[in-house]
């Protein structure tokens, strides 16, 4: 009798069965054409229906099945009962088929923390600029990021009718990652992928530092690991802190898994305790590879800016 497969593949299993219905909430707000924006700090700081809906359902869905993992999400919201059509309980069929890397086996639903970011990007999903928006669901262990599952609700909507709408990427470290080609940018070229409404002087330099062929903006953690992955750009720079630990967990799984790496302007990995501080305070450096070189081009002045955790 074959044995059951380890929790922590049901969990990713189940994180993407959910990550699918939130995609499908995003959807709809957005066509309802009622998005309930407020702002929580300020303009570039927006929560939308879509992210209390979301957060709602990923955390009631997963707690459900796993009420031993700990779950941390972005937004801040009321304890209050959650409508049964927010509920998922299915698992992915096609991620419970993958072996288990054995050294993730055993482990508990106690150990594990899952970081929810249920919206990355929403400033631009207020704006339309629906391609950057990502739903996140990062698995840590240990403190360490081990999977991760990102949701694009918006692929493919430029394309023409009948193109499947929207997909979703999944990762754990030691299997592998999964629902994307991966490339690496053509013949060398450093092309910088960095923030569209958080920048400032720090953030400048250091991208003018890399000496970049390019330099692309947009929106979202995990539209920026998914242009690493996808050969789009060859670095994350985002020398600020503002970045959370629920934009990181998921992207930096599944850029791990794949033999990228993403660290902070120094170097240094965070880590995805539950304990831990929620603000990424010394900035985001994530590459697929040669991560040396770009740490080796960060200024002085911009790690006298951000001190180390």
């Amino acid at each position: 009798m074959a044995s059951s497969p380890a929790v922590l593949m049901r969990l990713v299993a189940t994180a993407y069965a959910v990550a699918e219905k939130a995609g499908s909430i995003v959807r709809k707000v957005l066509y309802s054409g009622e998005l309930g924006i407020i702002e929580k700090t300020g303009p570039n700081d927006l929560q939308t229906l879509a992210d209390r809906l979301v957060q709602k359902s990923i955390c009631a869905s997963l707690s459900k099945m796993f009420p031993k993992v700990t779950i941390i999400g972005e937004e801040d919201l009321p304890a209050e009962s959650v409508e049964d059509d927010l509920i998922e309980i299915g698992l992915n069929s096609v991620v419970l088929q993958k072996p288990c890397p054995n050294q993730y086996t055993n482990l508990k639903e106690e150990e594990l923390v899952v970081w929810v970011d249920p919206l990355d990007g929403t400033k631009e999903y207020s704006e339309g600029l629906l391609d950057h928006v990502t739903v996140l669901i990062g698995i840590a262990y240990g403190g360490t990021a081990i999977a991760g599952v990102i949701n694009q609700p918006f692929y493919n909507y430029q394309m023409e009718a009948g193109a499947a709408l929207g997909r979703t990427l999944w990762g754990v470290l030691g299997l592998g990652a999964f629902g994307f080609q991966l490339q690496e940018v053509p013949d060398g070229k450093r092309i910088i992928t960095t923030t569209r409404s958080h920048s400032n002087k720090l953030v400048t330099s250091a991208v003018q530092a890399m000496d970049p062929h390019d330099v692309i903006k947009v929106g979202g953690a995990g539209n920026k690991i998914i242009q690493l992955v996808e050969g789009k750009a060859s670095a994350y720079v985002f020398a600020s802190p503002g970045c959370k630990k629920w934009d990181t967990c998921a992207p930096e799984a599944i850029l791990h898994a794949v033999g990228g790496k993403l660290t902070d302007m120094h170097g240094v990995g965070y880590r995805y305790d539950a304990d831990v501080k929620h603000m990424n305070s010394a900035g985001v450096l994530a590459t697929l590879q040669d991560h040396q070189y770009y740490l080796s081009r960060v200024p002085e002045n911009v790690l006298q800016e951000l001190p180390r955790d």
